[in-house]
């Protein structure tokens, strides 16, 4: 009896294992697409492994993403609520609006995308270039926090129409997360998505390895030009996000001003972490925490760090001889290469 029940299980093994060995196959001659192209005033290289090549697709993901937060393009949505028209927020909105609400809390207020009246003050939002005065400073202060601003019925309700947002620390990264999404639906497991340094990988490379990352060496490079590595990561089915203040900033009266402004104080930050690189599972999140690292410095950054175990960092920074020094989160550990 057991004997006939065996060999009626050979057949189906047989199948399984020549179903598996199809598989592979079809994978390995599937072959990997290339695209790549300019949103959010940046550039995006995008590959997958997919039969067709899905660049209107990816295009027209980013355009919904960009019509929803890009304060640069003046028929999005948050170009409206900016100039206080009667607008109707959409989901992409209203996801990122409810997600930064989150990341402020959990940063004491670091991260704040109700900041917008203060970079713009400081010259790059609009790229005026004029520095605020401390009377300036303390006026705008007064329109910068959450508490101020709230989501409802898919309305923004602000306490002061002078009240501006401003979601460039963290659109990119949803964009990249939104594009991941767009591939898993046509059933893509392998693929590297990046807009502007904010990365999502799944499953592995054209080589058949792990997604390895660079993180760029912080120099004085505001034109983008050096590519030296400070490290590789291996950050396959993770996203990783970096912000950092040695290539965003401006010179002016023979000081040099950061990109990252600090919402509590009004003013950019002055501290000794020139990088700082996020991985967990949304880019968007790594996006947002790797901003609000960069306000609050390492120290409070790894006093975070400890409370939310889903995050990893890797921080580049200063010390008290000028010298490049590293520090990263110990889960990060087997995830360094280089």
């Amino acid at each position: 009896m057991k004997k006939n029940k065996l060999l009626w299980q050979i057949p189906f093994l047989l199948i399984l294992i020549l179903g598996t060995i199809w598989i592979i196959n079809s994978q390995r001659n599937t072959p990997y697409q290339h695209n790549e192209g300019f949103i959010f005033g940046t550039v995006y290289h995008i590959t997958y492994q997919y039969d067709d090549d899905l660049n209107n697709e990816i295009v027209q993901t980013l355009h919904d993403v960009d019509e929803s937060l890009s304060p640069f393009n003046k028929t999005s949505i948050i170009s409206k609520v900016n100039r206080n028209e009667n607008v109707s927020t959409n989901k992409m909105f209203d996801d990122v609006f409810l997600l930064a609400q989150k990341i402020s809390d959990n940063t004491d207020g670091c991260f704040d995308i109700t900041v917008a009246p203060l970079v713009n003050a400081w010259g790059f939002g609009f790229k005026n270039g004029k520095t605020p005065s401390k009377q300036q400073v303390d006026s705008l202060r007064s329109l910068v926090g959450f508490n101020k601003v709230k989501l409802q019925n898919h309305k923004v309700i602000k306490a002061d129409s002078r009240i501006m947002l401003d979601c460039s620390a963290i659109a990119k990264g949803y964009g990249s997360d939104m594009v991941a999404r767009m591939l898993e639906r046509k059933g893509i497991q392998n693929y590297m998505i990046e807009i502007g340094g904010e990365v999502v990988t799944h499953g592995i490379s054209e080589k058949r390895v792990p997604w390895k990352i660079g993180v760029t060496k912080p120099s004085d490079d505001s034109l983008n030009t050096s590519q030296e590595l400070q490290t590789v990561l291996n950050i396959t089915d993770k996203a990783m996000a970096t912000s950092g203040n040695y290539r965003n900033f401006y010179y002016k009266g023979g000081k040099k001003y950061a990109h990252t402004i600090d919402p509590q104080t009004g003013y950019p930050v002055q501290h000794s972490l020139l990088s700082a690189t996020v991985l967990t599972k949304s880019c968007a999140t790594a996006d947002a925490y790797a901003t609000a690292f960069m306000v609050m410095g390492i120290e409070k950054a790894k006093a975070i760090l400890s409370k939310h175990p889903e995050l990893m960092a890797y921080f580049i920074y200063s010390d008290n001889r000028g010298e490049l020094k590293v520090w990263f989160s110990p889960s990060l550990k087997d995830k360094i290469l280089k």
